[in-house]
Formats: C-alpha cells, structure tokens, sequence
C-alpha cells in the first residue's frame, strides 16, 4: 500500500540550477574575452555551495571566489580541479592549510604577503596568490602607496602572482563617478605589474561596460538572480522559490489588532492566514505591516496578498480576504520569493538589498529542494 506524501512543515527552499546554469553563461557571453568567475561566498548566497558551485562548473566554470577558508576547503573536497580564490586572504599562521588545499588567497596586506612569500621560500615554489589594491572601496587591500614595496618584494623573489585585483564601490549605479576614477587608479597599479592578469568586475561591474572587463570578472549577485544594477530592467533568470506552510487561517473582526505592539488594526471583517516564519528564518522584522505603511507581500495561487501586522520571530500573519472563497487550507504553501514576488520585491519593500534576502535564508529553518540539472550546451 502506497504511503501518503510527507506533509511540509517547514519552509521548502526551491533552487533551480538549471537557473543557475544558464545565468553563468548568460554572463560568460557578456564578459566575451574575459574569463568569467563564478562568487560562491556565504554558502553560495543561500543555494548551498556545493550543489549550486556543481551546477557553475557543469556550465564552464573554472575559478571560484570563496570569502573564507573554510569554505574553500569544503568546495576543493567537491571540485579537486577548480581554481579557488579566498577573497578573505590569507589567515595568520594558516598558510599550509592553502596550500595542501590548492588555494590562492588574495593577499591584500604587506604582513599577508610577507607570510605566504616566506611559505613560498620554504617550499622553494611560487605558490599562487592574487593580489588585492584598495582602489576606493575602503575595506581590505593593499593601498595605492603600497604598490612600489609589493612590486619590490615580489620582484626579489621572483614571484609573479596570478593576478591583481580590486572592488568597484558604486557599480551598481554605473554612472557614478566613482568607477572611472577606481578604473583609472586600477590601471595605474596595473602599469606596476606589467603582463599580470587583471580583474576589477563584480556583477555590476560586468554589466557596465567593457572598460571594466580585464582578463577575469567576477559576478556574484547575478549568477543567483538577484539585480545587479539599480534602475534597470533585470535580465537574470529567477533561481530561488520559498514557500511557507500556513498554520491557520481564522476570521478576525474591524477593530482587532494584529501581532505585536498592535500596530496594524483590522479596518474590515477579515479572513487572514497565519504562516509558519518569521525573522529567524531570514524574514526581516522590517517587513512588518502597519496602517501607516506597507510590508512585505506573499502569494496564493498566484495572488499576491498583504503582510499586516507585526512579524515576530517564528510567525507572520497575512490578510487573505480579498481571495473570497478560494480560501487556503492549514498545511498548504504561500510563496515567499518566487515567479510572482522576487528577491529584490521584498528587498525593496524592507529597504535593503537582494544579497541580503537571499544571504539570510542559509541561517533559517528551510528545506532546501534542488530542481533542473543544467543543460549541457
């Protein structure tokens, strides 16, 4: 006797890798003479390193940027022929821990780089390494004023490093000014490092113009779905659904209150739908409704419907009145981030970004499902 189907009790993260597949080469196109990297940090976004770093190689993939360590190591174990990148750079005393595992971190200080060229010396090799300039982007690198000593030390060792890098600050808004003058300083650090491969494009960077291409880019953002770009149409395919199982559905009267702090009252009799999330799954408190402002939104059966309320830590409460009699049953799914509402949707409506939607949902309580093994071209 057939068993019945598993009942959903918690949230089911949908990753479409096939998505994710076509979004690699969508971007390799773009990048044309340049290599085209795939951003696998912070758990892949939220897809899961592994499954959506497979998914990337099987597409052409061949270099990788982890943030940490750790997570490169993970990914070495899965894809032992890949380049892999640690953007973080190279952790104190953690050298051999690179270099058993083949990784290259982007070294952007001068006691980082002294550490791995000492490793290099003991070894007798010239292990691999990027080097990362601070350009504009005020974070970690090297500083402009640092290239002289960096090219006096690699050069007394004969080590050429695999590649010079930098991070544009404001490409998501191409026209800030910004990015020609980080272009222009990068091209004068790379004066300094003549026939050293160069890379300075994230997703955004990628999509602005070829100036700022060089020999590898390195989208991140977009390979997952997410706008790269503000103000323009986004040409990604949709990779991400979450659905989320509904708890009850219960009638409420004119004058009730919803959720914590009361701060949405009912205006109308009204049917609504408690479903099984909240700020612990990666649902910001942020996207709470109120009668003076707007939250964050859901779909029913392709209906789009109203967060009211307040959300709390494990539960969010939805206005489902205007479905008239197509009226949701406990157990069945709303979509959260889908065809209908996407990861910059609900970002806007919480005033962030989509990196940190979808970032968020790795430290939830969802069931990852993963769907479309890429096509082979």
């Amino acid at each position: 006797m057939a068993m019945p189907p598993s009942p959903v009790t918690s949230g089911r993260l949908t990753i479409d890798l096939a998505a994710l597949a076509r979004n690699w080469r969508a971007l390799d196109k773009v990048s044309a003479g340049a290599l085209t990297g795939a951003v696998v940090k912070a758990d892949a976004y939220g897809t899961g390193l592994i499954p959506s770093a497979t998914a990337f190689y099987e597409a052409g993939a061949r270099f990788f940027f982890t943030a940490t360590v750790d997570e490169a190591v993970t990914l070495r174990e899965t894809l032992p022929k890949a380049h892999i990148f640690v953007l973080g750079g190279l952790f104190p005393g953690a050298a051999n821990l690179y270099i058993e595992n083949r990784l290259m971190p982007a070294l952007c200080s001068l006691p980082m780089l002294e550490e791995w060229l000492a490793a290099c010396v003991a070894r007798n090799e010239a292990l691999p390494a990027a080097l990362h300039f601070d350009t504009g982007m005020g974070r970690t690198g090297f500083r402009l004023n640092e290239a002289s000593i960096v090219r006096r030390q690699i050069d007394s060792l004969g080590f050429a490093p695999q590649m010079i890098m930098s991070h544009l600050a404001c490409a998501d808004t191409p026209a800030h000014e910004k990015n020609r003058t980080q272009l222009a300083l990068f091209q004068s650090v790379m004066a300094q490092f003549p026939g050293i491969p160069a890379s300075l494009a994230n997703s955004a960077g990628l999509m602005t113009g070829r100036d700022y291409h060089f020999q590898m880019v390195r989208p991140g953002i977009a390979l997952y779905g997410g706008r790269a770009v503000s103000g323009r149409r986004n040409p990604m395919s949709q990779a991400v659904t979450l659905e989320v199982p509904i708890l009850q559905v219960k009638e409420a009267r004119t004058g009730e209150t919803i959720g914590y702090g009361a701060s949405y009252s009912l205006n109308r009799d009204s049917r609504i739908a408690v479903l099984g999330m909240g700020y612990a799954d990666g649902f910001f408190r942020n996207l709470s409704g109120t009668n003076t402002r707007p939250g964050g939104k859901v779909a029913y059966r392709g209906r789009v419907l109203p967060v009211i309320g307040r959300i709390s830590m494990d539960l969010t409460v939805v206005d489902i009145t205007d479905l008239g009699h197509d009226i949701p049953l406990p157990g069945e799914l709303m979509e959260v981030l889908g065809p209908h509402i996407t990861v910059d949707d609900q970002a806007d409506i919480a005033g962030t970004i989509g990196y940190e939607i979808l970032t968020s949902l790795r430290l939830g309580r969802f069931t990852r499902h993963y769907v479309g093994m890429p096509e082979e071209e």
